[in-house]
């Protein structure tokens, strides 16, 4: 009975839809966290009678056919790439995107990485780094007797040595034609892909480009109201889905016994 297998698929596919909320649940205080949404589409259909064939005797065609679906699949889970709020920290160090833009980080084997995620900190040698010890790229080293880092809005890192601001770099922020074509590495880290289409530079402050916000972190773009609300939705489908094959079952269980 096709139902059985039909309404599986359902419950496949509200799986994957209660784990990708459940990880967005999970990550709801996550800095530069973007909440994901899982895709479905429909699975292709068994024709028992085509539409727009000639009827019998050939004068007119058939209007409607006979078309049985097979089910659902995930199609995609798509990370939505909407600016979080905005939360002051006090930190000098840390830095929000207000607007479009990432971050880039030097990663693992020299590989270039992009995040949101902007808690840097300084290491031993005072290079601006993430929280993972990975150097935010272009490079930046603080002097040592740096007594105060300012950066503006465009981006430039002023140091304040022996009471004089020196500027000591340039933070520069990247774009992609394709947000959603990123592949999410984990530890806040995304990285680029034949979909997403290779980084444009520029400077914070310039036309398609966010501005730097000091001392503020970008917190996650996580609604609890509405994962809650789509994570019962979900649940209820799941439910439907389970009565489905239960009274697939028990239909099939009345012909065997009438078989018999």
């Amino acid at each position: 009975m096709r139902a059985l297998a039909i309404a599986a698929t359902g419950m496949n596919a509200q799986q994957t839809n209660v784990e990708v909320i459940a990880n967005n649940i999970a990550n709801i205080n996550t800095t530069g966290y973007k909440r994901a949404r899982a895709e479905f589409t429909d699975l292709l259909y068994q024709v028992e009678r085509a539409q727009g064939v000639p009827a019998r005797g050939g004068e007119n065609t058939i209007p409607e056919g006979v078309q049985i679906g097979l089910g659902v699949r995930t199609a995609a889970v798509r990370t939505v790439h909407i600016q979080g709020a905005l939360q002051q920290t006090g930190n000098d160090l840390d830095l929000a995107i207000n607007g479009q833009g990432y971050f880039q980080i030097q990663g693992p084997n020299g590989e270039t990485l992009y995040t949101r995620d902007g808690a840097f900190n300084k290491s031993a040698t005072g290079q601006l780094v993430t929280l993972d010890g990975f150097v935010v790229d272009p490079g930046l080293t603080i002097p040592q007797d740096t007594t105060q880092v300012s950066i503006n809005e465009a981006g430039q890192v002023y140091a304040k040595v022996s009471g004089q601001d020196q500027l000591i770099g340039q933070i520069s922020l990247v774009n992609f034609a394709n947000e959603p074509g990123l592949a999410a590495q984990g530890n806040n880290l995304f990285r680029e892909t034949v979909a997403s289409g290779t980084p444009i530079a520029g400077v914070p402050g310039d036309p398609g480009y966010g501005v730097i916000k000091q001392a503020y972190l970008e917190n996650s773009n996580v609604d609890p109201v509405k994962e809650i609300s789509e994570l019962i939705s979900a649940q209820r489908a799941y439910e439907m889905n389970s009565k489905v094959i239960q009274a697939a079952d028990e239909m099939a269980g009345v012909v065997s016994k009438g078989i018999r």
